[in-house]
């Protein structure tokens, strides 16, 4: 008991150092001081703030609408490319886990610059179509949607999809009625990363992202380098929201993991 005890305190100081941050920056998002650091009375006024100024409406909403897009794009990609080297042989799924490393590995910073220099300064397209911005990120996300889907197809029977050809079923069919219900798990998880890795991207975004939008990253950072004090302190609140919706997805995930677990026992 005594040892269990000693693990647990570990484990609880360990998330105290974690969260301390976030849970600070919490607490002043409800007050109206103007840095942290400095005492302040109870306040909601960064909130009003948040969702009563267009711009950063705009803001959220954007980053909001291209996240889910690159998400779309990034897990339709990432799941064909999965099924493609699975059933591929050794040798091409080699090479296809190679090249997918690359962005995984690589630095976000050179990711960007390469996606800039090649669409804009190579192919022509213009940063004010947003097309570099969204090809950026779906190479940043992609392989991880991919990372996510393949240990699924590992773990399916393959069998079953050649029983469903056996059985008169032609491949397209036999992949949406039998592949794909078998590694949905990891489909919705590399969408679910895809959409978090958007959000928090910079370094893609700075370099690709048409000079008139703003990521909330990207916002984040130039507003903090700013002298608009409201516009710093109502984004307290935005990183509050986002934690606490987080949180709830988290905490509602595991429930569900333990009900489906509690009905198969």
């Amino acid at each position: 008991m005594k040892k269990k005890g000693i693990l647990l305190l570990i484990l609880a100081l360990a998330l105290l150092l974690i969260y301390s941050p976030i849970l600070i920056l919490a607490v002043y998002s409800f007050t109206d001081a103007t840095s942290i650091g400095f005492s302040g009375s109870f306040s909601v006024q960064n909130y009003i703030t948040l969702f009563t100024t267009p711009e950063l409406s705009q803001m959220i909403w954007g980053t909001v609408i291209l996240a889910f897009a690159v998400a779309v794009l990034s897990t339709v990609l990432g799941t064909i490319g999965a099924i493609g080297a699975f059933y591929s042989k050794k040798r091409a799924q080699a090479v296809v886990g190679v090249v997918n490393q690359i962005p995984v590995i690589n630095a976000d910073v050179v990711t960007g610059f390469s996606v800039c220099i090649l669409l804009v300064a190579v192919f022509g397209f213009s940063k004010d179509t947003y097309f570099p911005l969204l090809a950026g990120q779906v190479t940043l996300c992609a392989p991880f949607v991919y990372l996510s889907v393949l240990p699924k197809l590992s773990q399916m029977d393959p069998s079953i999809y050649e029983a469903a050809l056996d059985l008169g079923a032609s491949p397209a069919y036999a992949l949406r009625k039998v592949v794909i219900p078998q590694i949905m798990p990891g489909i919705i998880s590399g969408f679910a990363m895809a959409i978090t890795l958007s959000l928090d991207d910079y370094f893609v975004a700075t370099y690709t992202k048409p000079a008139t939008f703003d990521t909330i990253s990207t916002y984040v950072v130039n507003a903090t380098r700013g002298s608009q004090t409201t516009i710093k302190t109502a984004l307290w609140a935005l990183s509050t929201i986002i934690f606490l919706i987080v949180l709830l997805i988290a905490v509602l995930g595991n429930v569900k993991k333990r009900q489906v677990r509690d009905g198969e026992e």
